[in-house]
């Protein structure tokens, strides 16, 4: 009997599998789907934006459009580096949870525990309230704008604010917005503090850190903290904005020297290296790892405040904050997600967790919406309940 079995066993199998075509072939069609999302969008000789579709960790889309800057017209590929802006705060959350993995420093420990001369608000101020965003620490660009209007201008594109000034900043102020863990805001105050954490802990600048402990170890080899004059960013994206109708390099401005929240370029290649291991727990297994994936629980009556450069597209599914991630856990699509904004660049990450899709969508125009275009590609991709 057991030949006729394996037989009838081996009849069956074949037959399913050409009832139910594979995931390979189910996925055929989408590459040329989703470029034509973004081909007519971007001309040649404009910046523009790339874009990395995955599913089940396996590449159905990487590519560019556009160039890398109006001046050079070199063209935008899977190896351009664009500045991530917020996108950065992943890495720095990473380098904090690492810390903790060592046990040089611990979630719970407070702001004047690790800088004694911080005033007494930093008493309450706990190193997981920088990194879910409920420190309530001041907003340290509203704090450059009443110190240039009580002593006029002090800084500017080619003067740029540094991370020890940001802190001297919260020295000067002897309270907080609210107390910690009772609202939420959207702090990028939070996570430049968090990157001289880092630095202080580890013994090391907080770039150093991050390439010996998170791109060296993933093979992320052109992902970098830039420091303008210490290091320099290959194939490098310029910003560009639309003013008087036109697009102009607007590159950098006061606020971009600052590191832990938001100083880090990447590109494509790269990011699909960091994908990988965010699946496969190479920096850090999946218990050490499920904080950075756990909304934070607010008390009843809390106020939530997200920044205004939120994308319009995401707001909704900016359900829950973890660690250096937004997520909308509750929704079909399961999806942890975080965008970037700065002066001439948007950056947007959209992981499906349940799905197994990740979107990643680098532009270097302002007046492109990645998010938008990220979400029209999850859409190409089956997930109709994206919104």
């Amino acid at each position: 009997m057991r030949p006729l079995l394996g037989a009838v066993t081996s009849a069956l199998v074949s037959l399913a599998m050409t009832a139910l075509p594979s995931r390979q072939a189910t996925d055929e069609g989408i590459p040329k789907r989703l470029a034509s999302l973004f081909a007519d969008r971007i001309p040649n000789d404009a910046p523009g934006l790339a874009v990395l579709v995955k599913r089940e960790g396996r590449v159905l889309i990487e590519a560019g459009y556009g160039v890398r800057s109006l001046a050079g017209q070199e063209k935008i590929d899977a190896h351009t580096n664009f500045r991530l802006a917020s996108l950065s705060k992943q890495f720095t959350a990473m380098a904090v949870m690492l810390l903790v993995h060592d046990g040089r420093l611990r979630y719970e420990e407070k702001l004047t525990e690790i800088f004694p001369e911080f005033p007494a608000y930093g008493k309450t101020i706990s190193v997981r309230n920088l990194l879910d965003h409920t420190s309530g620490l001041p907003d340290y660009e509203e704090l450059m704008e009443r110190a240039e209007k009580e002593r006029g201008t002090r800084w500017t594109a080619a003067r740029q604010i540094r991370d020890d000034e940001v802190l001297t900043l919260l020295e000067q102020t002897d309270h907080g917005k609210f107390p910690p863990g009772t609202n939420w805001e959207y702090s990028n105050s939070g996570y430049v503090v968090l990157g001289l954490i880092v630095a202080k802990r580890a013994g090391e600048s907080f770039g150093e850190f991050l390439h010996q402990r998170v791109f060296a170890p993933l093979k992320m080899s052109s992902t970098l903290l830039f420091e303008n004059g210490k290091n320099e960013v290959p194939d490098r994206a310029y910003g560009h904005s639309l003013k008087n109708g036109a697009l102009k390099e607007t590159d950098q401005s006061p606020t971009s020297a600052t590191q832990g929240d938001g100083g880090v370029y990447s590109n494509l290649a790269d990011l699909s290296r960091w994908d990988d291991a965010l699946r496969n727990h190479t920096l850090l297994g999946e218990a050490d790892f499920a904080p950075a994936v756990t909304p934070r629980a607010l008390p009843a009556g809390a106020e939530r405040k997200l920044a205004e450069d939120v994308p319009a597209a995401l707001r909704g599914q900016a359900r829950g904050y973890g660690f250096g991630w937004f997520l909308d856990l509750e929704d079909a699509h399961p999806l942890m997600w975080h965008y970037g904004d700065t002066v001439g660049f948007k950056s947007v990450i959209l992981r499906y967790t349940r799905d197994q899709i990740t979107v990643i969508v680098l532009s270097n125009r302002s007046d492109l919406d990645p998010a938008a275009l990220a979400l029209e590609s999850a859409v190409v991709l089956g997930l109709t309940g994206t919104r």
